[in-house]
């Protein structure tokens, strides 16, 4: 079970840094926020998805 929950979790940052690196913010701000999304696990996914994801424009221009 432990698996499949990494698994899931590793695909869902894969998707969230894909989506970040779509955005039209700068470079630094793109990779600031992919760390952050990487260290934070499960946290910062979906901190991500429900608030930042329509925010990052405005904070990294």
């Amino acid at each position: 079970m432990g698996t499949i929950l990494y698994l899931v979790g590793l695909v869902c940052a894969v998707l969230a840094v894909l989506d970040i690196f779509k955005k039209n913010i700068s470079t630094v701000g793109k990779v600031i926020a992919s760390v952050l999304v990487l260290l934070t696990s499960w946290v910062g996914l979906l901190v991500y998805y429900f608030y930042a994801k329509d925010h990052l424009e405005e904070w990294f221009k």
